[in-house]
């Protein structure tokens, strides 16, 4: 019987992202991608979601993978319910925001730009975003996948990230951990945020991911069940 694996996805909410992972994870693991709502004022409310989510998954501990919003859920997630945790894979994620000023800008650049313009905003980052050796079709995938998300899901994920910071409560994860980081992540300092999470978690290790950006998960050489 395989592992049961929850994929937790990052600010999108979507879980589309994970397309190409799936099926590279489904050769080990029981697979279940999550959706984030979008109404979600609280990182407390989204645990709650996640709970739903694994006790549908399996009666045991399970393994969540987490990506970049999605890396903040699944620790929040094992802090509040560290028996249903078996590993943790943590990717370009963080432990708190350290810029509140950059996230009071985001919000408010997000509730100001029409939402129809987000697809060419997104083509405009493709480039400093995306692995360099993502193909453009791939990217153009991308770009389509995003088109289900909803201004009110981002405005509601960096609302919640304003008060998120999991520093003090990383001591208590007693599952294994692995922090993967990005080198090439320009969106969050993904490298120097896993050394802290690493340095602050018990059972951790970090790997870094040479050659790619924060929107990796669809990079060709990208294997997360490696």
């Amino acid at each position: 019987m395989k592992e049961p694996l929850v994929l937790v996805p990052g600010i999108d909410g979507t879980g589309l992202l994970f397309y190409r992972q799936v099926p590279l994870l489904e050769r080990r693991y029981a697979v279940t991608t999550t959706r984030l709502r979008d109404d979600a004022r609280t990182m407390d409310e989204l645990v709650a979601d996640l709970h739903r989510s694994v006790a549908a998954a399996s009666d045991g501990p399970v393994t969540l993978l987490g990506e970049s919003f999605g890396g903040a859920l699944a620790l929040s997630y094992a802090v509040a319910h560290p028996e249903r945790i078996g590993r943790l894979v943590i990717l370009n994620s963080f432990a708190h925001f350290g810029s509140p000023a950059r996230l009071w800008l985001g919000y408010h650049l997000l509730r100001a730009t029409p939402w129809g313009m987000m697809r060419l905003v997104r083509q405009l980052n493709g480039r400093r975003m995306h692995s360099p050796g993502t193909d453009p079709e791939e990217i153009r995938r991308f770009l389509q996948l995003m088109q289900t998300t909803t201004r009110e899901g981002y405005l509601s994920r960096l609302h919640i990230l304003r008060g998120y910071d999991i520093r003090e409560q990383l001591a208590a994860i007693q599952a294994p951990v692995l922090f993967l980081a990005a080198d090439r992540d320009v969106l969050v300092p993904s490298v120097e945020q896993a050394q802290l999470m690493t340095s602050l978690t018990p059972r951790a290790r970090m790997r870094v991911l040479e050659g790619h950006g924060h929107s990796c998960l669809i990079a060709p050489d990208l294997d997360l069940s490696a």
